[in-house]
């Protein structure tokens, strides 16, 4: 492990396809097409997040979560990075990752979760971003093992997911189910 610690100083993150960088209240606008696109939202983690199904109709709404996301940043509950598409420079979704601190058979597991504008949710760019987190979230975030959400409808995700090492645990992650994961 090396000594990245991205709560004090958040890297960008270079891939093929897409570039990750913290995300912050500049992105709201171009992130609100991912958080109002109904396809989009179906496949979010939305598991032990108090309600919220990340559906934002409002450009309130998105600053509130991006507010919400800053916050928790500070707080160093979880890291929420924008996914920018380098042809086009345009946001098209983000991704969050924490190190879980419960008490059961996956307390220090890391957590990723994905969320991208339905257009998006294909191999190729799930592949980009999975690429980045393997090389990097393990260290970054202190973990050997993470976990990852696909519902079975998520068919591009589930496929990028077992191309890039991960795979589904049959069983549940607390109360949640469809959980994938890949240990170094």
């Amino acid at each position: 492990m090396n000594n990245i610690n991205v709560y004090e100083e958040c890297p960008t993150y270079n891939g093929d396809i897409i570039t990750l960088r913290i995300t912050n209240e500049n992105d709201a606008e171009e992130l609100l097409k991912c958080y109002s696109d109904k396809k989009s939202v179906l496949l979010f983690n939305s598991d032990n997040c108090h309600g919220d199904d990340f559906y934002y109709d409002t450009i309130e709404k998105m600053n509130n979560a991006i507010n919400f996301w800053k916050e928790s940043y500070k707080n160093k509950y979880f890291v929420r990075f924008t996914i920018i598409l380098n042809s086009t420079n345009e946001k098209i979704g983000t991704i969050e990752m924490f190190k879980r601190d419960v008490e059961d058979e996956f307390n220090g597991y890391g957590v990723l979760r994905i969320d991208l504008q339905s257009k998006y949710e294909v191999q190729t760019v799930i592949d980009d971003i999975l690429k980045i987190t393997n090389e990097f979230f393990y260290d970054a975030f202190d973990v050997t093992s993470i976990l990852t959400k696909a519902i079975p409808e998520a068919k591009e995700r589930s496929l990028s997911l077992i191309k890039n090492g991960y795979k589904h645990i049959n069983k549940k992650v607390m109360i949640y189910d469809d959980y994938y994961c890949r240990t170094i």
